[in-house]
């Protein structure tokens, strides 16, 4: 049953992104989340940081696509995580077409009152130790 809570709570979050909800994607997070994105700086704190990092990706799409790929969850009493892929694209402002590429995603979520909340999110992108760039064409 936690378990199944747990996807539903992906699900949403994938389906805010889609719409560009900020409002459907508040109530996901607990107020403290902690992430780790893709951009600087080396970590967000708080509600207020998790959302402003999406309003800057809103700023950059017409429409945007959003899809999680792989999800494995692990369940506790009140604690829980799991990981994947993700993937962002969709139509950029200027009307460019991207399908994105391919991150790793781990999500971690406690229980509060009953409701399953992303507590920590962390996304990152494989990068090429020879070259230090990033891995961006990699497909799970």
């Amino acid at each position: 049953m936690d378990e199944a809570e747990i996807r539903q709570q992906v699900d949403k979050m994938v389906q805010g992104l889609r719409a560009k909800d900020l409002e459907a994607l508040r109530p996901l997070y607990t107020t403290d989340v902690v992430s780790f994105d893709v951009e600087p700086p080396l970590q967000h704190v708080g509600i207020a940081a998790k959302l402003a990092n999406w309003t800057k990706v809103f700023t950059f799409f017409q429409d945007l696509t959003y899809e999680v790929r792989d999800l494995t969850v692990t369940v506790g009493d009140d604690v829980a995580f799991g990981h994947g892929f993700g993937r962002l694209g969709g139509t950029l402002k200027n009307g460019t077409a991207t399908s994105g590429m391919w991150v790793r995603v781990t999500f971690c979520f406690r229980k509060l009152d009953g409701d399953w909340s992303i507590a920590h999110d962390q996304v990152s992108v494989p990068f090429d130790v020879s070259s230090g760039e990033g891995a961006t064409g990699l497909e799970p």
